[in-house]
């Protein structure tokens, strides 16, 4: 492999690995040339709706525009801070129990499901808890849309 080879693959993995942009290859006549874009966050607006979330039990979630909403097991409320598009992140908290947490999920090609890990943050007063999260399973039950919609007169 060539130095510029190296060059492209060295970058593009750095790229991928921060998540700073994305990264095209163009081939020019002469050369490849690298072209970084800043990438905007996805539209979280695909998040809202109904979700099911499943770890052992089922749980409601239902979630606005941003992909924030509520769930009723322990009053819990539950924050995205970040969406790719298949990548799906944020936080939780329950009121009832004083806990909160962060989860991850990787969302399937369609967006209507998605294997999750979630984790502690904070139980109580200890900002640094040893208990281990878990995996979960989502999936959509209806969307924003849906929600919104109302049956046509009779």
């Amino acid at each position: 492999m060539n130095r510029q080879g190296i060059s492209l693959v060295l970058l593009s993995t750095a790229l991928v690995a921060g998540g700073c942009g994305q990264l095209s290859a163009v081939r020019s006549s002469s050369q490849t040339e690298l072209i970084i874009e800043d990438q905007p966050a996805e539209d979280r607006s695909i998040l809202a709706g109904e979700w099911e979330y499943e770890e052992g039990g089922a749980v409601m979630l239902r979630l606005d525009k941003q992909g924030n909403g509520t769930y009723s097991y322990k009053d819990g409320r539950f924050e995205t801070t970040r969406f790719d598009g298949h990548t799906w992140a944020g936080r939780w908290y329950q009121k009832e129990n004083d806990r909160e947490g962060g989860f991850v999920v990787k969302l399937s090609a369609d967006c209507k499901e998605g294997e999750g890990t979630w984790w502690y943050i904070r139980i109580g007063e200890d900002r640094t808890p040893t208990q281990n999260g878990g995996t979960f399973h989502l999936s959509r039950k209806t969307s924003l849309t849906n929600l919104s919609e109302t049956p046509p007169a009779p």
